[in-house]
């Protein structure tokens, strides 16, 4: 009895220590996320060079990290810092009166009546939309001028959570394989389900993070070079902004690339107008459309419309960080599932089999009496 009291009491603060550790480490999600995220995407190039280099742990750690710096983390510091830039100066126009999104949208309102009728069927007042519009419009760019200000307030913080990234992502990168041996001493679930499911958080976090970042920086690049070409106003801007939205399947960057269109052609520019709406819907519609089944799709395991509803939902419930955590609970959901039915239906049919030899035994026993 007091044994046992012993047990309960001790697994009752293991259990008390781990929320409290949990909670600790809440306001370095993001960065332990990512950490998370770097140490797996670049575990092959670990891999690689502990083959070529031998058994050198922080020689090899440092390698590949200096490569993730130069090919990654280097580059989107670069961009976001751009897309912040331009932000700010088309959010300057917008205060000098040189650009005015409530013109743009009346002007198209003009040139297509039909598309106020039409919205009119769906009792949707076309002010409205445009005051929304506007607002949104505003409330973006307005929102990357505080983003720049902001960075300057919070520079210290923001360079303490990517130091606190790149640290992170060193030690797992060089101890990673010996962190995910000692959880699986740890945790209570059975050695084989414990590998199989680190098995698919590794496999899932690699498609979606290498997929999707691939995809946005694809479609962002193509848009981008799109915009510079009709020579729209902010084509890096656009481009970057393409490259986010792309994050959401389905409707991707076409969110910024068709009201653009329609507003080429409601200026009477119809042969930019054109170009864009084949360029949007072949060039960037098809590199979403082939290569987000093949990168993400196909190496998570997950059905298109599951990755589409569990990358919308992660996004709603985990922010940013959502359209890597949302096909990743998705698919842990589908594998312990999947555990869970093939023992049950191993052991239900071991069981059936051992009463049918039963049964079997007993019926010959009585034949012979």
């Amino acid at each position: 009895m007091y044994a046992k009291l012993e047990t309960r009491t001790f697994l009752a603060m293991l259990v008390g220590v781990s929320l409290a550790f949990v909670l600790l480490m809440k306001p370095f999600f993001g960065p332990i996320f990512w950490a998370v995220a770097i140490a797996l995407i670049f575990h092959p190039v670990q891999h690689l060079l502990h083959k070529r280099l031998g058994d050198r742990p922080n020689t090899n750690a440092l390698i590949t990290l200096f490569v993730c710096l130069v090919i990654v983390i280097i580059p989107v510091l670069i961009l976001g810092a751009a897309m912040i830039g331009e932000g700010v100066g088309i959010y300057q126009k917008i205060q000098e009166g040189e650009i005015r999104p409530g013109e743009y949208i009346d002007q198209v309102n003009n040139s297509f009546p039909a598309i106020q009728a039409f919205l009119a069927q769906f009792d949707i007042n076309v002010g409205e939309l445009r005051d929304r519009t506007v607002n949104a419009f505003l409330g973006g760019s307005q929102f990357l001028a505080k983003q720049a200000l902001g960075f300057g307030q919070n520079t210290f913080q923001f360079f303490l959570g990517l130091a606190l990234m790149i640290y992170l992502a060193f030690f797992l990168l060089r101890d990673g394989s010996k962190l995910v041996e000692l959880m699986i001493k740890a945790l209570p679930l059975g050695d084989e389900r414990e590998r199989l499911l680190f098995a698919k958080f590794a496999e899932v976090t690699r498609a979606t993070v290498k997929g999707n970042l691939l995809i946005a920086i694809i479609q962002g690049a193509l848009g981008g070079i799109i915009f510079a070409v009709l020579g729209i106003t902010g084509a890096l801007l656009w481009g970057v902004v393409m490259a986010i939205v792309s994050l959401l399947p389905a409707v991707g960057a076409a969110i910024v690339w068709v009201p653009a269109a329609i507003y080429l052609a409601a200026v009477g520019d119809l042969v930019s107008a054109t170009v864009l709406t084949v360029f949007g819907v072949v060039v960037i519609g098809l590199a979403d459309n082939l290569l987000r089944p093949i990168l993400v799709g196909r190496d998570t395991k997950l059905p298109d419309y599951l990755v589409l509803l569990s990358t919308l939902g992660g996004i709603a419930m985990f922010g940013i960080n959502g359209f890597v955590m949302g096909p990743l609970v998705a698919a842990l959901f589908m594998a312990f599932w999947g555990i869970f039915i093939r023992e049950f239906s191993e052991g239900a049919e071991s069981e059936a089999k051992t009463k049918t030899k039963t049964l079997l035994r007993d019926s010959d026993h009585g034949s012979d009496h």
